[in-house]
């Protein structure tokens, strides 16, 4: 019971954490310059891995949907099914765990490091404060460099598998690509993207928000990174659960 009230306690500071922070966002704005450097720092950096995670995302499934087709002698329809189960499902998820390593930790630690050598004190002391000035342009930084590195991801799955499917599995490129919209309509893309913005909003308010709260020395910063870690792909799974859950749920009244 402890241990659940726990959780619930540091839930609502986190929804009270990224109210206000959002709400800083409209009312005072936001420099250019500030957003700019920390996209560059958190998104642009990170542009090999999500390439790399994408292709070899997208190749994976190619392979793995190719044997079950493969029985059945249905491999041209390779192109449609991999790319709508990658859209759809395992894409985003997988993707958005490489970033949460890679941009949640980095920010979690860099904001708990500033924490605890008082560099957020100092901030307070000159009457500014920190939440405006270091929080919510990073926290806007991570959003959005995490949702474009998303469906940027997702483009390159569809190229992975394409690629893959050329080389190594002999299917023509061609008949690779003329089945995608057979299986991939316009609520399969908007479903990718919608997962990708809430998994790059995820991963921006759970790292600045525990990055911020750090507190001690320099083992509660690694603690602070290994909680983002955790706390961020837990997230994710249970963001993917809910949105799949709720699509399938408006599908079936659309349908009745």
């Amino acid at each position: 019971m402890l241990k659940y009230q726990t959780i619930m306690r540091n839930f609502g500071r986190w929804f009270l954490f990224s109210k206000t922070v959002v709400g800083l966002f409209f009312k005072e704005g936001l420099s250019r310059k500030q957003l700019i450097n920390h996209m560059y720092q958190v998104g642009v950096r990170s542009i090999p891995i999500t390439c790399v995670a994408g292709l070899f995302v997208g190749a994976i499934l190619a392979i793995q949907i190719n044997l079950q087709l493969k029985d059945f002698g249905a491999q041209s329809f390779l192109g449609g099914l991999s790319t709508s189960t990658t859209l759809r499902n395992l894409g985003p998820v997988l993707i958005a765990f490489l970033l949460a390593g890679r941009v949640g930790a980095f920010s979690s630690a860099e904001l708990g490091t500033m924490a605890i050598t008082d560099q957020l004190n100092a901030i307070r002391c000159l009457g500014l404060n920190p939440l405006s000035m270091i929080i919510m342009p990073r926290l806007v930084a991570l959003t959005i460099s995490s949702f474009l590195l998303l469906v940027m991801g997702l483009g390159l799955t569809v190229v992975g598998g394409m690629m893959i499917s050329s080389v190594y599995l002999k299917i023509n490129p061609l008949l690779f690509v003329s089945h995608i919209p057979q299986f991939v309509s316009g609520s399969s893309v908007l479903i990718g993207v919608l997962k990708s913005f809430l998994f790059g909003l995820t991963i921006g308010t759970i790292s600045c928000f525990v990055g911020y709260h750090t507190t001690g020395g320099s083992e509660e910063v690694g603690q602070s990174v290994r909680r983002t870690a955790v706390v961020t792909l837990v997230s994710i799974i249970v963001i993917d659960f809910l949105v799949s859950f709720s699509v399938e749920s408006i599908s079936r009244l659309i349908a009745s």
